[in-house]
């Protein structure tokens, strides 16, 4: 099976992105499985339904999300009725929303899809690690194919969490940074492993954003509104092949598409 992973979506040039480039690459990579983080597909924070409805029709199977969850407070609607949209799975329980979830489309093998947010410099959470450890028995059950976007901000927070699913999951990529870093492998057992995939969006400014208002706030401390920036859009992810029979990997590469 070939997944592609695609980086933190931001903004409308983001979504253009997704919808432009994504088609280009079912073709040439013959993707069966697309997963994207959406959290900041709406101007930047957070995602409506709406825009949820463009990323599926433009390709995307599921989309996951993290710490700009609650932005948009329509938000709820898509936590309350649509599967294919996951939250953090170390939210509270009382959260509406599901972390993970298992997916079927077409006759392929059912895939597993696992949200998670870390802890390191990042709002107090449940425990990740310990989150995942009963939720992986449940989707193991159903498939032995299992995505986890890790929306962290720390590598060595990442990179554990890698290790301790090594040979239990498919894939872990993280996300949040939105720097594309250079160290995709093959974890010993059989997992492939990227610290963060990067952002679907313009890269000519700061992170997706306008330069200016990001130097303002850095030198004056004041609230600042951060704009989406425009050009220079790319999208960046991760592919990912892995053994119908037995849910390892057997490659990982990054992507970076430029519109």
């Amino acid at each position: 099976m070939k997944i592609l992973f695609i980086g933190d979506i931001v903004g409308e040039p983001g979504r253009s992105a997704v919808q432009s480039i994504l088609p280009r690459l079912r073709d040439e990579h013959a993707l069966d499985f697309v997963i994207a983080n959406g959290e900041n597909s709406a101007g930047g924070n957070g995602i409506t339904p709406s825009i949820a409805g463009e990323l599926f029709s433009a390709g995307v199977d599921v989309i996951t999300s993290g710490d700009h969850l609650w932005d948009q407070k329509a938000v709820l609607e898509l936590l309350e009725r649509e599967p294919r949209f996951l939250r953090p799975l170390n939210y509270p329980r009382v959260c509406p929303g599901r972390g993970a979830n298992v997916y079927q489309v077409r006759h392929l093998p059912p895939v597993g899809v696992m949200n998670l947010q870390g802890r390191v410099f990042m709002p107090p959470m449940e425990h990740p690690f310990l989150a995942a450890d009963d939720e992986l028995n449940r989707l193991r059950e159903h498939t032995k194919i299992i995505f986890v976007d890790f929306h962290a901000e720390a590598t060595s927070e990442k990179i554990a969490f890698g290790r301790y699913v090594d040979g239990r999951v498919s894939a872990v990529v993280g996300t949040h940074t939105h720097v594309q870093t250079a160290d995709e492998q093959i974890l010993p057992n059989g997992t492939a492993y990227l610290s963060d995939a990067g952002f679907t969006g313009p890269h000519d400014g700061c992170l997706g954003r306008e330069i200016e208002p990001v130097l303002k706030k850095f030198l004056t401390g004041m609230p600042t509104r951060f704009e989406v920036a425009r050009n220079n859009v790319k999208l960046h992810g991760a592919l990912i092949r892995v053994d119908d029979a037995t849910g390892k990997a057997t490659s990982i590469q990054r992507v970076s598409e430029a519109m």
